[in-house]
């Protein structure tokens, strides 16, 4: 079972890097029940995650320094990975890759949406998601290397020009 303690990160999917800022206890139903207390960096919101539900819901360590490879080997791939397709399912299959909360799902609509861009113009809710698989990608990179965003950034942005 996933364990947290105060002061680590955490990510939760589809709003990303969090930090764990406690562990309350409520009673629910005459039950004690122990939950996550999670501070999202990118936009402060807390969310409250049972201990025991954690891995359900999707929460997960930051990814680690060997797995960052994977991610960027990810990014690379330059085949458009998109079948013709109206944008609306689409839309929806990129919506669930991000709500698994994987980095590797977020970099693969990441990248294909950013390919995409290049042919055709985007509908605003994919341009949406485009910035939310960036910033998804871009908060927790930074946290794993322990490096800026704008480093991250930049770093995404010669992958594409390569």
């Amino acid at each position: 079972m996933l364990q947290f303690n105060v002061g680590d990160k955490a990510v939760y999917p589809a709003q990303g890097v969090a930090e764990v800022v406690g562990i309350d206890q409520k009673e629910i139903s005459g039950k004690i029940q122990k939950f996550y207390v999670l501070r999202v960096l990118d936009s402060d919101m807390r969310i409250l995650v049972p201990v025991d539900k954690a891995e359900q819901v999707g929460l997960r360590s930051v990814v680690q320094e060997d797995q960052i490879k994977e991610v960027y080997d990810i990014l690379k791939d330059k085949e458009l990975h998109v079948d013709k397709q109206t944008w609306n399912r689409r839309y929806r299959g990129f919506m669930e890759k991000i709500k698994t909360g994987s980095l590797f799902e977020v970099a693969e609509v990441f990248r294909d949406l950013y390919r995409l861009k290049e042919t055709k113009t985007l509908s605003f809710g994919e341009r949406r998601m485009l910035d939310t698989a960036k910033n998804l990608i871009v908060k927790e990179l930074s946290v794993a290397k322990n490096s800026t965003e704008a480093k991250v950034e930049k770093e995404l942005e010669r992958l594409f020009s390569a």
